[in-house]
């Protein structure tokens, strides 16, 4: 089908975190008639691991690199560490064949190169969220801290020290790879937190657990009446649970859980239109 005249205009989509599933990435592409000359796809991260294709996956964005923004999940972050022998496989890791790919150091690379965070026409886009006390230019300066040294020579050195959830709670105090590990848990790994910014990190379902920061109220990091970010369009992913459902017209969820049987979500950032493709 030929697009309109209308449609043949650059167009910015949105997708979910597709954790390999490839086939259901490409459905979303040929639904809504993607071109790679013309238009562009943002990706909210976690391109692989867990899913059935996470090589062809993640080539498919390195061979449109120059028609793609992505900001890195936690996934893709493990994936760089286990590469650099900081981390080993768990079970449940199925990149392997990233890994023993003869393209594998041109992907890896070209990986390490990509952001935390990314905003443009007046949205924000990162894996998880943004905490409560952070503007959208703190988030984007903080994201830049992390990248300066994930795209240096010594990088290693930062994905031995990335793992850990300590400490739970943003200080302006804090140095070194404390405060990017802390940094990059916020933007990668954040479903729940406290007002003042202390992470939840056990919780993962629609609610969470009881007193899992030991008498502090937790909520979802967007649901947080006085955020500094409230007034702002974020999109984010990594929170499957949710279905896609935050009941706050400026925060968009866009993982509706395809790797675990559901369907992928394509946004059309331009009409905020959705798309959805299924796994099978």
């Amino acid at each position: 089908m030929a697009r309109s005249a209308a449609s043949a205009l650059m167009t910015t989509y949105v997708v979910g975190d597709i954790q390999g599933c490839f086939k259901p990435f490409r459905c979303l592409l040929e639904r809504v008639e993607f071109d790679p000359s013309k238009d562009v796809v943002w990706s909210v991260g976690d391109l692989i691991n867990r899913g059935p294709d996470n090589l062809k996956t993640l080539r498919w964005f390195y061979e449109h690199r120059e028609s793609v923004v992505i900001v890195l999940g936690n996934h893709d972050l493990h994936l760089m560490a286990v590469a650099a022998g900081a981390r080993k496989m768990s079970k449940s890791d199925n990149f392997g064949d990233i890994l023993e790919a003869p393209d594998r150091d041109v992907l890896l690379s070209w990986l390490c190169q990509q952001p935390l965070a990314h905003h443009e026409h007046g949205v924000t886009m990162v894996h998880a969220g943004i905490p409560p006390m952070w503007t959208v230019e703190e988030t984007l300066d903080y994201a830049k801290e992390v990248e300066s040294v994930l795209q240096g020579p010594d990088n290693s050195v930062f994905f031995e020290a990335m793992y850990g959830n300590d400490p739970i709670a943003w200080s302006d105090d804090l140095t070194g790879m404390t405060r990017l590990r802390v940094i990059t848990n916020y933007l990668t790994r954040m479903r729940y937190c406290t007002k003042k910014g202390k992470l939840d990190l056990v919780s993962k379902g629609p609610k969470p657990k009881t007193d899992a920061l030991k008498g502090k109220k937790v909520a979802p990091w967007f649901k947080h009446e006085h955020r500094l970010t409230a007034e702002d369009t974020i999109i984010f992913g990594h929170w499957a649970s949710l279905e896609g459902v935050t009941k706050s017209p400026n925060a968009i969820a866009l993982d509706t859980g395809c790797v675990w049987g559901n369907k992928m979500t394509l946004l059309d950032l331009d009409s905020r239109t959705f798309h959805r493709c299924k796994l099978n």
